[in-house]
């Protein structure tokens, strides 16, 4: 492609985020097959003004999530959306990627199944990109959240019990 690395991951940011969230649900889906659990409803939102960006539910824990990736080690700064704290159980799962697309580890930011958001707290994320004047205005409908806010989980299956819950099929 004639491009680097570092330079792929941003110029296709888009196109890298479509993939991981694919993958993911991907290998979750798979996870939860071999466990022999059906009982699954995934749902895409088409964009995400509602402050997620895919819903899952299995019985009475429905949760929504917001997707974020990244190539450091951890998370830095995270932007999340105030609509997502208006949701019954929603979550942030920063997925780390490498060059070649692999997930993991995980870092996740939520309550516990069936419970809300905790406070995000009161520090407003800019934009990052810049407006016609050359300054990045603040991010009015966001909060951001610390990297030290996010528990790390090394696997779709740990990611699944923080999700879930109960594995039991």
């Amino acid at each position: 492609m004639g491009t680097s690395s570092k330079e792929i991951h941003s110029t296709h940011s888009t196109l890298r985020e479509r993939i991981v969230e694919h993958v993911f649900v991907g290998e979750m889906l798979r996870s939860l097959w071999r466990r022999g659990i059906v009982d699954v409803e995934i749902l895409r939102s088409e964009f995400d003004a509602h402050g997620y960006d895919l819903v899952i539910a299995r019985g009475d824990v429905v949760r929504h999530i917001q997707f974020k990736t990244g190539t450091a080690n951890r998370p830095g700064k995270v932007s999340v959306p105030l609509a997502l704290s208006g949701k019954p159980a929603g979550g942030v799962l920063w997925i780390h990627v490498n060059d070649g697309l692999d997930l993991g580890p995980f870092f996740w930011f939520d309550g516990p199944p069936g419970e809300p958001l905790p406070p995000l707290g009161p520090a407003v994320p800019r934009r990052a990109t810049h407006n016609s004047q050359g300054e990045r205005p603040p991010r009015a409908n966001h909060r951001e959240i610390q990297a030290g806010r996010f528990d790390r989980l090394e696997t779709v299956e740990e990611v699944l019990v923080a999700l879930l819950g109960d594995l039991t099929p």
